[in-house]
């Protein structure tokens, strides 16, 4: 056996052409050793603006020192129970979450992923109670090109075949149809459907938006149909689209909204499934459950991101930034941008593709001190802390034209 390399740096174990980490990413090669705000510093004290914020898990940025003192003061006093008895925050944090997503009750989880999983579960588990689908028969149908995790379950109905190849056999019960279209969405639908689910603005696949009224017709079609309508909110939600659920553009309320992400303030891992007392009381005790959900840590966390979020501070910071970066991103048409969809602080860019694809063109963004990550092809995608400046955002727009009209 190999003895422990614990002598080598950090950015050395990283580095490593024998690296020790699982190769499931393809990260950047900015190894970050500390951060405040929208900036980072790597280990030899480099700063880059972060223009990615964790995929929306850091819509407050780094460090925010309203829920870091809430993360020390916990920290002192309880951090995990499991759910075998109760704790003093839990409750608290989820009539807090409840008012803010207009819901009535929570189901709190960890990641994002365990989120969309247990929205699965409530959604079949509601099929069968409510609805009367005949066991093991629910169905439940989904956009092409989605992206809601990766988990087995998850990537069973993703259109990806990086996430999908190699892990069969999959799980069945979903119907893929096309994002953005509601006549195959309404062929897919029948008496078999338990739920409808799909992200208001699909992220993963470079922040793509749909058109005006799919949302209000994705309700309308799951009431007549009588299946409910699944919201997953982990990227676009809290605040990053100038609202504090995407649904909202549209004055949707889904029955079921999947939260994750930036409701850990990028301190611990929290999720939760929202929704009305109707469909969440179908689960009853021993069905679903998670040791580390609702701990009090995350409980204490999230009630503080929460807090945060009920002052109506960030959403007007997204909405007015979203307008800045919008008229950049405009003003670099033909200029490198072939085009772009953007709503609050959060873009997609599609790249001229004889300039370099996305991973090029973040590398040499990477090179002048801006931190982005592509996507599929030439696209990469913006998404600042909601905490960013007008002026840092500037800066970040004028990098970006310097490295497309210039090259780096």
């Amino acid at each position: 056996m190999t003895a422990p390399s614990s002598h080598r740096t950090s950015a050395e174990l990283i580095l490593a052409e024998e690296p020790v980490l699982a190769h499931n990413y393809h990260p950047l090669p900015v190894v970050v050793a500390r951060a405040e705000g929208a900036w980072v510093e790597d280990v030899e004290g480099g700063r880059y603006l972060d223009m990615l914020a964790g995929y929306s898990a850091l819509n407050f940025g780094h460090r925010h020192p309203a829920l870091i003192e809430a993360a020390h003061r916990q920290l002192d006093r309880l951090t995990l129970t499991s759910r075998a008895f109760h704790n003093d925050r839990l409750a608290g944090f989820a009539e807090r979450l409840a008012a803010l997503t207009g819901t009535d009750m929570v189901l709190p989880m960890n990641t994002g992923a365990e989120a969309v999983e247990s929205g699965i579960k409530v959604a079949r588990k509601w099929g069968y109670d409510v609805k009367g689908v005949p066991a093991d028969r629910a169905t439940i149908v989904v956009a092409a090109d989605n992206f809601h995790g990766r988990t087995t379950t998850i990537v069973s109905f993703s259109t990806d075949e990086t996430a999908r190849a190699g892990f069969g056999p999959f799980t069945p019960g979903f119907r893929i149809v096309p994002y953005n279209d509601l006549a195959a969405l309404e062929a897919a639908v029948d008496e078999t459907t338990a739920a409808v689910l799909i992200e208001p603005i699909q992220g993963e696949a470079g922040v793509v938006i749909p058109d005006d009224g799919y949302l209000t017709g994705v309700r309308e079609l799951t009431r007549r149909a009588g299946c409910l309508f699944v919201a997953d909110e982990i990227q676009s939600g809290l605040g990053r689209t100038g609202r504090t659920l995407a649904v909202e553009h549209e004055s949707v309320v889904p029955d079921v909204v999947l939260l994750g992400k930036a409701l850990g303030g990028g301190i611990v891992p929290v999720s939760a499934v929202a929704a009305s007392r109707d469909v969440l009381r179908v689960l009853h005790p021993g069905e679903h459950g998670s040791t580390f959900g609702g701990n009090p840590l995350a409980a204490a966390v999230g009630t503080a991101v929460v807090e945060l979020l009920e002052t109506g501070e960030f959403q007007r910071r997204a909405t007015e930034l979203g307008g800045i970066l919008r008229d950049g991103l405009e003003g670099l048409i033909g200029k490198g941008v072939a085009g772009y969809r953007s709503r609050g602080l959060w873009a997609g860019v599609d790249v001229d593709p004889a300039l370099g694809t996305g991973r090029e063109v973040s590398e040499r963004l990477m090179r002048e001190g801006i931190l982005v990550k592509d996507t599929h092809g030439s696209t990469i995608r913006l998404a600042p802390p909601l905490t960013i400046t007008a002026e840092e955002l500037q800066e970040a727009l004028g990098t970006l034209e310097k490295v497309l009209t210039q090259g780096s």
